[in-house]
């Protein structure tokens, strides 16, 4: 067993990794910095407000993107990557800009709990229960909680994965999308047992057991079908789940069980779309703003369709 299978070692990896993000996210500018993420895609303008929503786990900070549109635009809430460790939220903007102008939805972005200081179940609980809480407050807040969809890239694709799952088992919210970009969907398989199509993919194996263990320190519970709904051991039945686009990466670490999840939910009826992005490795769309440009138009395009909106004003 890795020393970094061993749940206190990883949780001071985890940290350490934390307080280095953080540290990047304050510079004035640079790769990782809050500036730069609000630099890049420029066409896409940005109009916000920020909440705080009341959930069983913790109260949630949300950032609220606002379309450039009339009426009461539908709603998608998003969950930032990071392996459920990382609090980069403000990575996100770009893909949330864009899609408040594509798709003219108001985007939740959420600032969710992260291990190890929190591990699971709480993240996908309280995403759960954020979602809830955008469904049943929209006629307050300025958007339609009944036209409603879900997503996130890397890990918050896994965080959207579970809230379709806990909405299919606990009879709601509707969901009209759920969006996985890039998604770990099988942290029951280790890390050093998958296979990139190329030798140094950018999701490493080890990083990959540092987010693994600190998120589940048990490895007996990551087969939890909240955790990993692309093992074979999860086999119920999946039909009436949100429908989903799943979107991979060709040279990503986690490509294949994000393929073995889209093709379940094809099997259950809830499969809109999946696609594979050539030439493209985990968190792509975070330094080629070309390639993120094709893909958040992708899911933009799903989103408008899934909330029947009009095609908005883009700049």
């Amino acid at each position: 067993m890795s020393v970094l299978a061993r749940p206190a070692v990883a949780a001071f990896a985890a940290k350490t990794m934390q307080r280095l993000s953080v540290m990047a996210e304050r510079r004035p500018s640079g790769r990782g910095s809050r500036a730069s993420s609000l630099a890049r895609l420029p066409e896409f303008p940005r109009n916000t407000r920020e909440l705080t929503v009341p959930t069983s786990v913790a109260p949630a900070r949300v950032v609220v993107y606002l379309p450039r549109t009339k009426g009461t635009p539908p709603v998608h809430v998003n969950f930032h990557g990071g392996g459920y460790v990382m609090p980069l939220t403000e990575t996100d903007d770009p893909f949330c800009r864009a899609l408040a102008a594509q798709a003219g939805v108001a985007v939740i972005n959420v600032d969710y709990v992260v291990a190890p200081q929190h591990p699971f179940p709480a993240p996908p609980r309280q995403a759960y229960d954020i979602v809830r809480w955008v469904a049943e407050h929209g006629a307050e807040q300025g958007w339609d909680g009944g036209r409603l969809t879900v997503g996130g890239q890397s890990a918050g694709g896994g965080l959207a994965a579970a809230v379709a799952r806990q909405a299919l088992e606990e009879g709601g919210p509707g969901i009209a999308l759920q969006v996985l970009h890039y998604p770990p969907l099988d942290l029951a398989t280790s890390a050093k047992d998958k296979r990139a199509a190329i030798a140094r993919p950018l999701l490493r194996p080890w990083m990959a057991e540092v987010f693994d263990t600190s998120y589940v320190p048990e490895p007996r519970r990551r087969a939890d079908p909240l955790v990993s709904p692309a093992h074979p051991s999860d086999t119920a039945d999946l039909r009436g789940i949100a429908p989903a686009l799943v979107v991979t990466a060709e040279y990503d670490l986690l490509k294949a069980e994000g393929q073995r999840y889209a093709e379940r939910l094809r099997e259950a009826g809830a499969l809109v779309e999946y696609y594979d992005v050539p030439g493209a490795d985990h968190g792509y769309d975070g330094t080629d703003d070309e390639k993120a440009r094709e893909i958040y138009a992708l899911i933009a395009r799903q989103v408008r369709k899934a909330v029947d909106t009009e095609v908005p004003d883009t700049p």
